[in-house]
């Protein structure tokens, strides 16, 4: 269970990253954020967003559309 849940359903690029950003903030060091997004090019915006971060990609899954992901606030 994620410490906190963003959904970003129905955004584009770059509002699920900005938000995510955002969100992190909230988040202690060593917690975790579950984003929701259904914005086909977040797979690739959140693989670059944790790399440049040094946040680290725990999950990430599709189902029907909606893309998971589960983001470690390392950084």
């Amino acid at each position: 269970m994620a410490d906190k849940v963003l959904d970003a359903k129905g955004l584009n690029c770059p509002l699920p990253i900005l938000k995510t950003k955002k969100a992190l903030k909230e988040v202690p060091s060593g917690g975790t954020l579950e984003v929701l997004a259904t914005d086909p090019g977040s797979v690739a915006d959140f693989a670059a967003f944790c790399r440049t971060t040094g946040n680290q990609m725990v999950e990430e899954t599709q189902d029907g559309g909606v893309y998971r992901f589960i983001i470690k606030h390392t950084a």
